[in-house]
């Protein structure tokens, strides 16, 4: 009897316990970004603190920028090089197609 008893109380206690921690190592995207906003408002007190944090939890992270391939630098560098011919255009295309855009 004691042992059942013993192994029902540990049943019982071993998820209450464990619970918390599993929960403290995933921390939301909101959370992340509540840890970040109150890094940034230091320094900030009332009003100016609630304007801020409301601001700054509000704003959408930006998206990443697509990055540029070479085919759409062929296509920008072509519609630049519209009226030149030959060697004018071959050089152009060159130095165009070399540039980061």
């Amino acid at each position: 009897m004691k042992k059942l008893l013993a192994t029902l109380a540990l049943a019982l206690i071993a998820p209450v316990m464990l619970a918390p921690a599993a929960m403290a190592q995933t921390q939301t995207a909101q959370q992340s970004k509540m840890t970040t906003c109150n890094k940034d408002a230091a320094g900030k007190k009332g009003d100016e603190r609630k304007a801020f944090m409301k601001d700054c939890l509000s704003n959408k992270p930006a998206a990443p920028a697509a990055p540029v391939t070479q085919q759409d630098k062929m296509k920008s560098c072509n519609k630049d090089a519209t009226g030149k011919k030959g060697d004018d255009r071959k050089a152009f295309m060159k130095e165009c197609l070399k540039k980061d855009k």
